[in-house]
C-alpha cells in the first residue's frame, strides 16, 4: 500500500491519500480522541499519535491537524503507519452513520436549497481537493453561516476564501445573500 501525502493551505493539516476509498460517502470530523471514542476506530488511532488534534475523512482522503508546538518530520511516519496499518487490517474507518455535513435535515427553503447546491457543485469539490470542507450551518437574514472543516478550520487562507470566493459567488447567484460568516467553532 503506498500512501500519498499532501500539504494543503492550512499549515498545521496534512492530507494522507490512501488510494483507496475512505468514506463511502459524506464525511466525519474528529476533534478530540473523547468525540471520537467508539465513533472511528481509525481516528481514536490517530490521537494515539503525540501532537495529533484532530482528524477529517473525506471520500478518498484523510487529513490530520497537529498541535502548534509540534513538527511535522516527526509526526507524519507515525501517522502513514497507523494509516496503513489500519487500511491493511480491513478495518472499518467509522462505525457510525454520516451525512452530507450540511446542517438541517428539515424542508429547506429555495434560498436554501440554491445555497446548498452551490456549495456541493462549487465549492467542496475544490475545497476537498485542500483535504477540508465547507458546509452549510444556517441562513438568516442575508447572513449565510458556513462550518469550516479539516484542513479549513484554522486555516489562514479561510477568511478569504469566504470572503472573496464564497461571498461573492453566493451573492451573484442568489441576490438574497448579503453576508457569508465563518461558525463559531
Amino acid at each position: 500500500m503506498f500512501i500519498q501525502t499532501e500539504e494543503t493551505p492550512n499549515p498545521a493539516t496534512l492530507k494522507f491519500l490512501p488510494g483507496r476509498e475512505v468514506m463511502g460517502a459524506g464525511t466525519a470530523e474528529y476533534r478530540s480522541e473523547e468525540e471520537s471514542a467508539g465513533k472511528s476506530p481509525l481516528a481514536e488511532r490517530l490521537f494515539d499519535v503525540d501532537g495529533v488534534s484532530g482528524v477529517f475523512f473525506g471520500g478518498d482522503f484523510v487529513t490530520v491537524t497537529k498541535r502548534d508546538d509540534k513538527e511535522w518530520y516527526l509526526m507524519k511516519p507515525a501517522v502513514l503507519g497507523v494509516i496503513m496499518e489500519h487500511f491493511t487490517a480491513g478495518r472499518p474507518v467509522v462505525t457510525e452513520d454520516t451525512n452530507s455535513g450540511h446542517a438541517s435535515d428539515g424542508e429547506d427553503s429555495e434560498v436554501v436549497s440554491q445555497i446548498k447546491e452551490l456549495l456541493d457543485t462549487r465549492v467542496r469539490p475544490a475545497v476537498a481537493m485542500d483535504g477540508g470542507d465547507i458546509v452549510f450551518e444556517s441562513f438568516d437574514e442575508g447572513v449565510v453561516t458556513l462550518f469550516m472543516r479539516g484542513a479549513c478550520a484554522g486555516c489562514p487562507s479561510s477568511t478569504a476564501t469566504l470572503k472573496m470566493g464564497i461571498e461573492n459567488m453566493l451573492r451573484h447567484y442568489i441576490p438574497e445573500v448579503r453576508e457569508v460568516r465563518a461558525a463559531a467553532m
